[in-house]
């Protein structure tokens, strides 16, 4: 039992190092992570919070009391850990996407491309520090960023002059959260926390022109600009818990989180350079240039469950508007993009038919159904994108009458945009429908209250 235990921490610490590197290997290849011409612009697209277990339930967390599975969504969740227990959670997350447009021009037609990623998504811990007050850890992705798209400029001018021209935009990267915090139980069915929560990671952005003209030369070569944001940044969170039913065969409990928002401020390095023979540096650039800051947020949600039943539901509002109401990026050809505040609705439901039936295990798996509704915190052009998922998940118990489980999740999503078109200067465009399929697992694994007891022999 003694090695057992060993080897279960050794396995905790040597996640915990792996997985920072694991993150800054995204940073050089993330396109592993999504694959999305919405995450052009800002922090790119940000992830859904939660382990598997979570986000099989459309995402609902933040009112969810349990002590064996560690809540990374809430402090307040904190403060529940058993005095003899550790709870740890662990997930790998892989997903499909399709992307779907409408090219205008001398002739209209619909163009689709597709690309699959797979990636490590959560680590999280939870300990007692006390009676009534424990310790969480968590690394989960905030952001990500990757996307290959072109365009080609056929006018008669440039065409006349340099022939067919190409612009070419790439970007790959991520923002990695990682929290640390206290939660505390006062008494019995209410819980405080407090987390501090720091932003690290690297986004790369390029664009390119080809051919381009060397002066006086007659030559074409490629002109390519790089931006690349490196991120740093604390912000904290408050959270809280509070049972309204607490009883041997039913709980409800309701909870709420608010994130201090504030400046991003990440480091700016641009440059461009001409790609001929010598590949030379034309511009380069250090700068502190990007104003947009992170938004205030707020989370409330009430979660109610029985020995078969547990269902939940969550609100999110984050002020991305407000926060940057007089910010505007430009992207390509004069898409103006801007910020909008989100609204977002989350609600799941779990089934376990009967958790301690000793001779049917598909009694004992947990089935779970979810789903999420709200909208993309920037606007194209104006127009806004809504955002739709349903999930569906499976818990595993791993042995009888134990708390550790694989849990395994699925999630089909889309991102619609109100209009099919934007004008951009005298020109239609085409908005970009996106549909994806994403698969998880997780394992929560709950440390037996045996594994804290000294044994005499092993």
């Amino acid at each position: 039992m003694q090695a057992l235990k060993k080897i279960f921490f050794n396995t905790i610490i040597a996640l915990a190092l792996l997985l920072p590197m694991g993150a800054a290997a995204q940073n050089l290849a993330s396109s592993v992570n999504t694959y999305s011409p919405y995450s052009m612009y800002g922090m790119g697209e940000l992830a859904v919070k939660g382990n598997t277990i979570q986000r099989a339930l459309g995402g609902v967390g933040v009112a969810m009391w349990s002590n064996t599975m560690a809540n990374a969504m809430n402090p307040a969740a904190f403060g529940i850990t058993p005095q003899q227990a550790f709870l740890f959670n662990f997930g790998i997350e892989g997903g499909h996407f399709r992307n779907e447009q409408t090219k205008y021009g001398q002739t209209n037609r619909s163009i689709e491309t597709a690309y699959n990623t797979v990636n490590i998504h959560d680590i999280a811990f939870q300990m007692p520090l006390a009676k009534g007050l424990g310790l969480g850890f968590s690394l989960t992705p905030y952001s990500h960023v990757g996307y290959n798209m072109y365009n080609d400029d056929t006018s008669s001018d440039i065409v006349g002059t340099v022939g067919n021209v190409r612009y070419n935009y790439m970007g790959d990267g991520d923002v990695t959260e990682v929290k640390a915090g206290i939660g505390w139980m006062p008494f019995s069915g209410f819980t405080v926390g407090v987390a501090a929560i720091y932003y690290w990671g690297n986004i790369e952005r390029s664009y390119s022109a080809s051919p381009q003209v060397i002066t006086g030369s007659g030559e074409f070569s490629t002109t390519t600009g790089v931006d690349t944001y490196d991120v740093s940044r604390f912000k904290a969170q408050v959270g809280m818990m509070w049972n309204l039913i607490y009883k041997d065969t039913r709980i409800w409990t309701i909870g709420a989180t608010y994130d201090l928002g504030g400046a991003l401020k990440p480091g700016l390095m641009k440059y461009v350079y001409v790609d001929n023979l010598l590949a030379s540096v034309v511009r380069e650039e250090n700068d502190k240039a990007l104003p947009l800051r992170l938004p205030h947020q707020l989370t409330v949600g009430t979660f109610y469950q029985t020995m078969k039943f547990r269902l939940g539901v969550d609100y999110v509002y984050q002020n991305w508007g407000s926060e940057n109401s007089d910010y505007l990026e430009s992207g390509g050809h004069g898409v103006h993009v801007a910020y909008t505040d989100t609204h977002t609705i989350k609600a799941g439901l779990e089934f376990v038919p009967r958790s301690s039936d000793v001779g049917n295990y598909l009694n004992r798996i947990a089935y779970r159904i979810g789903a999420r509704v709200g909208d993309y915190y920037q606007t194209f052009g104006g127009c806004r994108v809504a955002q739709y998922a349903v999930t569906a998940g499976l818990g595993l118990p791993i042995r009888l009458f134990g708390r550790s489980a694989i849990n395994v999740g699925f999630e089909y999503g889309i991102r619609k945009p109100e209009n099919s078109t934007i004008q951009v200067g005298n020109a239609t465009a085409g908005m970009v429908k996106q549909q994806y399929y994403k698969f998880s697992i997780g394992f929560s694994l709950f440390g037996e209250d045996r594994w804290f007891v000294r044994y005499k022999y092993d």
